[in-house]
C-alpha cells in the first residue's frame, strides 16, 4: 500500500517511516511538513491512505480534513488523548496517540484493509444503479467510458449519454472494479477497456483526450496488456 506521511516533526515522520518498513506492506512515497505542501501531491499520486498529525502550526490535520473534499484514508496521529473523539467526527480510518507501537500501528492498518476489502465486495457486480433526478438509472460497468468530477457532481460518460449525478469522485471511485476502472487525474476516472490510445500524458478515448498525472501513468501501465 501506497501512502504519505504530513507531520511537523522530523522525529514523529522518522519514526513512522521505520514502522512502516517493518511491515514490508507500506511504502512512504513522500513526507511533508505541512499538509498544504502535500496538497498538490495528493491530487496526483494514487494514494491508499495519508498518515496525517492532527496538531501543525500552520493548518491542522483537522482542518485539512475538513477543507479538501478528495482525500484518501486517513490515519491521524497525535500526543493529546483528549482529540480522539474529534478525529473520528471526519470519519478518519484510525487514531494513533504517539509515541505509536507496533501492535497498535499494525492494528490501525488492519482497520484499513478490512475497509478496503468491504469496498471490493461491494463491486462484484458488473452494473451500478445512480440517482439521475430522483430516478434510480441501471449502468453497466462496460457502458462507461471516462468519470469527471465537477466539483461535488460527477458526470458519467457513455457512447451516447452524459449523466451529472450528485456524489464525488471519490465515493464513486470506491464503488467500481479497479481491474476495470482507474482514477488517472484527480479529476477523472477512465474505463481501462475503452482506451484507444496513450501519449506522453494524455489518454484517447472515444475522441475525448483525458490527462493522466505522473504519478498515475506508471500505475496504469501496469494494468495494461502489452508488448
Amino acid at each position: 500500500m501506497n501512502c504519505i506521511i504530513i507531520d511537523d516533526e522530523q522525529t514523529a515522520r522518522m519514526a513512522l517511516k521505520k514502522l512502516c518498513e517493518k511491515t514490508g506492506s507500506v511504502k512512504v512515497l513522500s513526507e511533508f511538513e505541512n499538509p498544504a505542501d502535500a496538497l498538490s501531491f495528493i491530487q496526483n499520486t494514487d494514494l491508499d491512505f495519508i498518515f496525517l498529525d492532527i496538531h501543525m502550526p500552520e493548518l491542522t490535520g483537522a482542518e485539512f480534513v475538513k477543507s479538501v473534499s478528495e482525500l484518501p484514508d486517513v490515519i491521524m496521529t497525535t500526543t493529546d488523548t483528549s482529540f480522539a473523539l474529534e478525529a473520528f467526527e471526519y470519519n478518519v480510518i484510525d487514531y494513533l496517540v504517539k509515541p505509536i507501537t507496533m501492535p497498535r500501528f499494525l492494528k490501525a492498518l488492519d482497520k484499513l484493509k478490512t475497509k478496503k476489502s468491504n469496498s471490493a465486495e461491494e463491486v462484484k457486480a458488473d452494473s451500478i444503479f445512480v440517482n439521475i433526478n430522483s430516478r434510480l438509472v441501471k449502468l453497466n460497468f462496460d457502458d462507461i467510458q471516462v468519470i469527471e468530477a465537477k466539483g461535488d457532481y460527477v458526470q458519467i460518460k457513455t457512447e451516447d449519454k452524459k449523466h451529472t449525478v450528485h456524489i464525488t469522485l471519490k465515493k464513486i471511485e470506491e464503488k467500481l472494479p479497479g481491474s476495470v476502472f482507474l482514477k488517472v487525474h484527480r479529476s477523472y476516472i477512465i474505463n481501462l477497456n475503452k482506451i484507444v490510445d496513450i501519449e506522453d500524458n494524455s489518454i484517447l478515448i472515444a475522441e475525448e483526450i483525458i490527462p493522466i498525472s505522473r504519478g498515475n501513468k506508471e500505475t496504469l501501465l501496469s494494468k495494461l496488456n502489452m508488448l
